[in-house]
């Protein structure tokens, strides 16, 4: 059996609204509430588990997607008028990369972490 990732905490300031904006965004499924999580699923493999917290370090989320899907997205994140950018560092600069002939997008959730969109894998060089 290949090794998955099953689930990861995402710190938030509100775990119900930060699971409404991934689902909203993202189309992914809310499950509900598990102890202090609400947990959100991204696929068969990985679920977000949103923790409500006062205080928190941002971090780096990136989803690898179709084409179709990041038009869909992309047109939702256009649509909610969220900033976003060609890169990690120029996140609000209205553009888009085709970095590896595919296509993706940096932008940040209302709790400040940083999300990506990429259609196409990084190549990474043969050791």
């Amino acid at each position: 059996m290949a090794i998955t990732l099953n689930h990861t905490i995402v710190p938030c300031f509100d775990n119900v609204e930060s699971a409404k904006f991934y689902c909203k965004l993202f189309g992914f499924e809310n499950i509900g509430e598990f102890s202090r999580f609400i947990v959100v699923r991204v696929n068969d493999t990985l679920c977000l588990d949103f923790d409500s917290r006062d205080k928190f370090d941002s971090n780096h989320y990136a989803f690898k997607v179709s084409e179709q899907e990041f038009d869909e997205i992309f047109e939702r994140l256009q649509a909610g008028n969220i900033q976003y950018g060609s890169g990690p560092s120029e996140a609000n600069n209205a553009k888009i990369n085709h970095n590896y002939d595919g296509r993706g997008v940096y932008f940040r959730d209302p709790n400040g972490h940083l999300l990506e969109l990429l259609t196409v894998d990084y190549v990474m060089p043969a050791h």
